[in-house]
C-alpha cells in the first residue's frame, strides 16, 4: 500500500467534479486500500478520491472510536435526508481550520463496495455528517463553502500565512 498526497486548499484540483467509477478491478481495490492507509496516516475520519487527485466517485471513512472499521463508498448517492444538525467540521484539505456547518441529521444512501456490490444504508450522527462532507468533495465543494464570505476570506488568509511560515521553516532547515 502507498500513502497518497492530500491536496490542500486553494488547489484548484479540489474543485473538480468526480466521474462515476465504471470498472471494479484490482486497480480500484488498490486505490481504496491506499486511500484508507492515507486517511489513517493523516489522522482523518474520511477521505474522498478528489482529495488525492483522483477524480472518481469514491470515498472512504471510519468514524469508529477505535479507528478500526474502515468503510468504502463507490458512486455514493444520497437518496433521502431528514433533520438538521450543526457540527464542527475540519478537513484534511483545509488543515487547522474548523467551523460549524449545518447538515442533514440522517441520510439514506446508495453506493457500491470495491467488488461492485450495491448496497443501501441509513446513516445518522457523525457517520451522516462525514459522508455528506465527503460527497461534497466529489462535487468539488469544500466545507468552507458553507461559511460567510468574510469567514471564508479569513480562512484563506490563515492558510496562506501558514504556508508561508512552513516555506520559511523549510528554507531555514536546508541552511
Amino acid at each position: 500500500m502507498a500513502k497518497l498526497e492530500i491536496l490542500e486548499m486553494p488547489d484548484p484540483r479540489l474543485r473538480t467534479v468526480a466521474k462515476p467509477v465504471e470498472t471494479f478491478d484490482g486497480e480500484l481495490v488498490k486505490l481504496v486500500d491506499d486511500m484508507i492507509e492515507t486517511m489513517y496516516e493523516a489522522h482523518g475520519i474520511g477521505l474522498a478520491a478528489t482529495q488525492v487527485n483522483v477524480h472518481k466517485r469514491l470515498l472512504v471513512l471510519d468514524v469508529s472510536e477505535a479507528q478500526d472499521t474502515p468503510r468504502e463508498y463507490i458512486n455514493p448517492r444520497i437518496l433521502d435526508s431528514e433533520g438538521n444538525e450543526t457540527c464542527e467540521e475540519g478537513c484534511l484539505s483545509v488543515p487547522g481550520i474548523y467551523a460549524d456547518v449545518s447538515r442533514a441529521e440522517t441520510v439514506r444512501i446508495t453506493a457500491f463496495d470495491r467488488h461492485g456490490n450495491a448496497f443501501e444504508e441509513t446513516l445518522d450522527g457523525m457517520h451522516a455528517v462525514c459522508i455528506q462532507h465527503e460527497i461534497d468533495h466529489l462535487e468539488g465543494k469544500l466545507f468552507v463553502d458553507y461559511l460567510s464570505p468574510l469567514k471564508k476570506r479569513m480562512v484563506v488568509k490563515k492558510l496562506e500565512k501558514a504556508r508561508k511560515l512552513a516555506e520559511q521553516n523549510e528554507k531555514k532547515a536546508r541552511l
